[in-house]
């Protein structure tokens, strides 16, 4: 019996073990970001320190006065983008789910299948068809090419069916017709206030895949006016090596990760259990 207790100990001992050090290697990194961010680019070029410097207040001024780089522009077209794009493939992957789940028709296990197996495809692959598409349609160098594929997000339609395995009951679908209400009437009422963990977790989810995509962007942003965040940093990064100010690249990307933080810290809770219970089936 001592020696189960003993074994027990050794165990949760080497669990708390792996878990701090996981978390001290992911805080680390930040912790860098914030030290680099706070010292200037002479600073940095001698080596790195794990005291913060004076100068962060200046660096937000040289990246903010900078003419040839519009910071807070791309701040506000990665919102937008971000946001639209979270809010529409949340609801629409919702919807889909809802369809295949709820509804039976003929091709239904078809529909699916499509669905996963354009899941596996890469962006890349597709990307010169995207590119002559909208250009044909006249939307090249907008933010609209980054929003409107978010409605289709096979990966998010996947999440939201099996969440709504585990937690709709078919019964309360067949109830609400009965009572009379309308698909999307139950849909909207109904069904996607049971979903909210779930839609949070993925709002989050793809509203930072969304804030980080450099790929797409690059393809179809042109004028700086538009650029998002990761196009301008790496506009940063590529300068001129004379002219080139690190200092400038790690208080862009401390500037950048905050709205993140914010989403997070507002969704935060509905986390664990849309994980949880998304991944629960009876």
């Amino acid at each position: 019996m001592e020696q189960n207790k003993k074994s027990a100990s050794v165990k949760m001992a080497l669990v708390y073990a792996t878990l701090i050090l996981l978390t001290f290697l992911c805080l680390f990194f930040f912790y860098i970001l914030i030290i680099n961010a706070t010292r200037s680019h002479a600073d940095l070029q001698k080596g790195f320190s794990f005291l913060p410097g004076p100068h962060f207040v200046e660096n937000i001024k040289k990246v903010a006065n900078d003419g040839t780089f519009p910071m807070f522009r791309g701040i506000l077209n990665s919102i937008i983008v971000s946001g639209c794009s979270a809010a529409l493939c949340t609801y629409f992957s919702s919807l889909t789910a809802y369809g295949i789940y709820a509804y039976v028709f003929k091709f239904k296990k078809v529909a699916f299948t499509f669905i996963m197996a354009i899941l596996v495809m890469p962006t890349q692959v597709t990307a010169m068809g995207f590119l002559r598409l909208i250009t044909k349609m006249g939307l090249y160098d907008t933010l609209w090419p980054l929003i409107i594929p978010s409605i289709a997000s096979p990966a998010v339609t996947y999440f939201m069916y099996s969440y709504l395995q585990s937690n709709l009951p078919l019964s309360l679908v067949e109830a609400a017709r009965i009572d009379g209400s309308g698909e999307f009437r139950t849909f909207n009422r109904i069904v996607m206030p049971i979903m909210q963990p779930a839609v949070a977790v993925q709002a989050i989810f793809t509203f930072v895949g969304s804030w980080n995509n450099y790929f797409v962007p690059a393809l179809v942003i042109q004028s700086k006016q538009k650029a998002t965040v990761p196009i301008l940093i790496a506009t940063l990064r590529g300068a001129d090596y004379m002219n080139f100010d690190s200092a400038k690249i790690y208080t862009m990307i401390l500037v950048a990760i905050v709205p993140i933080v914010i989403i997070y810290l507002l969704l935060s809770k509905f986390i664990i259990a849309g994980i949880t219970l998304g991944g629960v089936k009876e």
